[in-house]
């Protein structure tokens, strides 16, 4: 008879110790933005003068994968302006999908097609937006075009080699940074071919054609903790070879329909110990291990899209805090051009999902610099923003600053 209420009271306890831990980690994760993603901005004005700060861009990628299809003259004109539209509307960084990829361009020997890569990158220049270039290289066998295997030994190395100057001449400072070969823990076709040294080649003979391209290694079920230490040991194996590597690509495709945080945060603090940067590169929710994967026709409810935007609030929300991140790529955010459809932010007629607001209510309002007082007696303000790009007006006046991580302060004068 009084079992029933100590059940009670026990789970009470239980629920109220699981919020308390939860308010704790969600006050310590807003502290950890505060801390990482806000520098200083000082304006100097006249004393009392009215100022008002914007944010303009933020520094952070909050990017997507641009899908061929938009780019190659085979979509509906009306579908391609309208996903540029809504690329620009929620994303300041990029990445090619498939374009660049080496069996995508070169089915056959010779027969090298530019065009959607060359398309790709003139309006991503047009507006100011950073493009990844994925990948030079993807060593995965069934990756590997049939042509470059009935080569011999001599052969394919110096097509390799042709390839990664081809591709380093021919857009020399034009992509921010590129995955040199694609998934190697997962498997290397040429360095099963020609030896693990191929890699430091790859990586020497893109930068000597191109010494300011930056090279990150791209991997995937990192984040799962499942391959942490398989690449950790193929990170450290690089650098002990003087592999010239600038960062680490980490995939975010691998977990289910929820994902576990602790492992995604000790996944990340693990390899922010390497020393470089790391970028999310292919983040899809629900993911590969998710009920619906590669069952197109199946549509979420209104229940599961409440829960795909509760789960990609405090996946971003855990890679924003962390201070080695420099950004997050969705791969696809509309459901008619995306490999996983039910991941994506907006459906086939583009109505906004219930993630799509909590995307943007994390990117473009939590996150988000928009600040309006008056200069003090000495004729500042000192103002906590976003990294970034501002514009800051002052009585009719209006200049830009981009507030950097690096410096982590600025002062904009209008005197």
């Amino acid at each position: 008879m009084n079992s029933f209420p100590k059940m009670i009271r026990i789970s009470m306890a239980l629920c109220i110790a699981f919020t308390l831990r939860l308010n704790a980690a969600t006050n310590d994760i807003d502290q950890m933005i505060r801390q990482n993603r806000m520098g200083q901005l000082t304006v100097k004005a006249k004393p009392g003068a009215t100022v008002r700060v914007e944010q303009v861009k933020h520094e952070f990628w909050f990017g997507a994968a641009i899908s061929s299809s938009m780019f190659s003259g085979r979509s509906d004109s009306q579908d391609k302006r309208k996903y540029k539209e809504v690329f620009l509307k929620n994303f300041n960084a990029a990445v090619t999908e498939n374009a660049l990829k080496w069996h995508a361009m070169e089915r056959r020997q010779g027969q090298v097609d530019y065009s959607i890569v060359d398309a790709i990158l003139e309006w991503t220049e047009e507006n100011e937006i950073p493009l990844r270039g994925h990948n030079i290289f993807w060593g995965i066998s069934g990756r590997v075009q049939d042509w470059l295997k009935q080569m011999d030994d001599k052969e394919l190395h110096e097509a390799l080699r042709n390839r990664a100057t081809t591709i380093a001449s021919r857009y020399k400072g034009r992509f921010a940074e590129y995955d040199l070969n694609n998934e190697m823990i997962h498997g290397n076709y040429y360095a099963d071919r020609l030896g693990p040294g191929i890699t430091k080649e790859m990586a020497t003979w893109v930068k000597q054609a191109d010494p300011q391209a930056r090279l990150y290694l791209n991997d995937y079920d990192i984040l799962t903790g499942n391959k942490l230490d398989d690449y950790i040991k193929h990170i450290r194996g690089l650098a002990d070879e003087k592999a010239p590597i600038d960062g680490v690509g980490v995939q975010g495709h691998l977990h289910g329909d929820s994902f576990d945080a602790a492992k995604l945060r000790h996944a990340l603090d693990t390899l922010a110990r390497e020393g470089l940067p790391i970028c999310i590169t292919e983040f899809n929710f629900p993911g590969q291990r998710s009920r619906v994967y590669q069952r197109r026709d199946v549509k979420l409810t209104p229940e599961q899209e409440q829960a795909k935007a509760k789960q990609l609030t405090e996946y971003y929300r855990i890679c924003f805090a962390h201070p080695a991140i420099k950004g997050i790529l969705m791969w696809g955010f509309w459901e008619r051009a995306n490999w996983i459809p039910q991941s994506s932010l907006y459906l086939r007629d583009w109505t906004p999902t219930p993630a799509a607001k909590a995307y943007r209510d994390l990117v473009f309002n939590q996150w988000w610099t928009r600040w309006e007082g008056k200069a003090d007696k000495d004729g500042h303000c000192r103002i906590s923003a976003f990294y970034g790009k501002h514009r800051v007006m002052v009585d009719g006046s209006e200049k830009t600053v981009y507030l950097k991580k690096s410096a982590g302060a600025d002062t904009v004068s209008f005197n």
